[in-house]
Parts: structure tokens; sequence; C-alpha cells
């Protein structure tokens, strides 16, 4: 039997970023996944407060060269890797000078949002579905971490559907205390809608002109975990009624609790 896939999709991580919970979890998670039998791969950003040469990142020429269209702009995505320090697993970087270049992740010196954050979070989403792709990697779980992540539920449940990469895949959305779309104009949705999406099939992620971006993803995800002790209000109470997994906060023991509720979403697809 071939090893089960799993894709880990983070805002951040030890040791390139520290800024919340969500470092930490990216960090311990895949390895110990990993050591239960499960291939991973991890994808996240390329902040400009990375130091490349301490964490030994290189490019990848062979999946970098590609445009991700942004709110009708092209901007070139770059591929960078790096090996885990202690682990035998590689970290893969999604880059661009226009959005990651800054020497800090989601605000200013000013500690203001920066106002192009919603461009960044869709070239970042619809980027590592395309990276995912030039991999010829199918994997079995994309479990994503962080609001920056929120929209990868609905591309890939929409614009991705009838991929035959993604036929078998679930994903997993992990709500922590946090949410980066607090400065998100009233034409996110139109940014948002990539592929021909309607902004209508988006309209979870905003309520009243302000950004719900945890709300919108969960809308999307095959399973939901509760990732910090204290989340929102309402988001896991929308689930309610719905066939959607989920997973309550699992303190100090999280690592087995996910793996084994990886498990059982994969039983589960074997069911079906």
């Amino acid at each position: 039997m071939s090893k089960k896939r799993v894709l880990i999709v983070t805002q951040e991580m030890q040791p390139y970023t520290a800024l919340s919970e969500i470092a930490e979890i990216a960090n311990k998670l895949p390895q110990h996944i990993q050591k239960n039998g499960m291939e991973i791969r991890i994808l996240m950003p390329r902040y400009g407060m990375i130091n490349e040469r301490r964490h030994r990142l290189h490019e990848v020429v062979r999946l970098s060269g590609m445009n991700i269209i942004v709110n009708d702009d092209d901007y070139p995505l770059i591929i960078k890797v790096a090996s885990l320090p202690s682990a035998r697993m590689q970290v893969y970087f999604l880059d661009n000078e226009d959005f990651f270049k800054r020497k800090s992740v989601f605000e200013d010196d000013k500690a203001q949002p920066f106002a192009d954050n919603d461009e960044r979070m869709i070239f970042f989403c619809k980027g590592v579905l395309e990276t995912v792709k030039k991999f010829g990697w199918p994997p079995d779980i994309i479990h994503c971490h962080g609001s920056f992540t929120s929209l990868i539920p609905a591309y890939m449940k929409t614009a991705y559907k009838n991929d035959p990469l993604f036929q078998d895949t679930q994903v997993v959305y992990s709500v922590y205390d946090e949410n980066q779309g607090k400065n998100f104009g009233d034409d996110f949705l139109e940014k948002a809608a990539i592929n021909d999406i309607s902004k209508e099939t988006l309209e979870g992620y905003m309520s009243d002109g302000v950004a719900t971006l945890h709300h919108g993803a969960v809308s999307f995800a095959d399973g939901v975990i509760e990732g910090s002790e204290n989340i929102e209000d309402g988001v896991m109470e929308s689930l309610v009624g719905k066939e959607t997994a989920t997973l309550a906060f699992q303190g100090e023991d999280y690592l087995i609790g996910y793996a084994e509720f990886y498990n059982s979403l994969l039983e589960a697809k074997v069911e079906d």
C-alpha cells in the first residue's frame, strides 16, 4: 500500500517565523505525521524577514516561472526550498518580489496591516494549488493553517474541483485565534473570484463589509479543527447540521488527535 500524502499549507512556521501558535504546530505536526508513515510536503510564503543564507533557501528552477493573475495583473511565482533542521523534510516557499520582499509579515512598522494583504493572500492560495499541480503530487489531505490560507478550501471545491490531481483530496482547515482580513475592502470578493468563480460563491468570506475568512473557509472544508482554545464566535456553530467532520481543541495532545482525525477522514473516504 502506498503512503498517504498530506500537504501542509501554513502562513507561518518555526524556525522561519514565530508570530503565533501556528508556527509551532506547523513545525511539529508534519514531523509527527511523517513518523507515522505518511508522506509530507509543506508550503508557506517566503517573507522578506526569512534569512535565505541562514536557512539555506535556494530556488527550484523547475517549479519557478509560473505567473499568477491577481486583480487582472500578472505576478511571477518563484519557488524556493530548504530542509527543515533536525528532520528529513523539505519546506517549499512561495516568493514574489511585489508581495513578499518586505521585511515584516502582515503589518508595517506602525502595526498597520498592509493594504495589499488581500492580494497577497489570493496570490499565495492560488500559487499553492498551481505549485502542487506542477509537483504532479496528488495529496490525500491538504491541511490549511491560518486565515492567510483560507481561500484554498473554496478554490479546491470550485476552480480546481475537476482537476484530476485533486479528485481524491480532502481539505482540512484549522481555525485559530487570528484573522488577517481586518482591513480587506469591499472589492475583496471580486479579486478573490478567480477562474470565473462568481463572487456570490464566496459570499461566506464577507459579512456587512467585513471579511469573515474563517467562516468562509469552514463552509468549503471537508474537515475543521479548532486550532486555538479561543476562536472567533460563531465559526463552529455555523457547521451545526452539516456533515463536515470537526475536531475540538486538543490542547497538548494535539499531535495524536490530529493524526487520528486524518485517519478517520481517510477511512471515511474509502468507505464512500
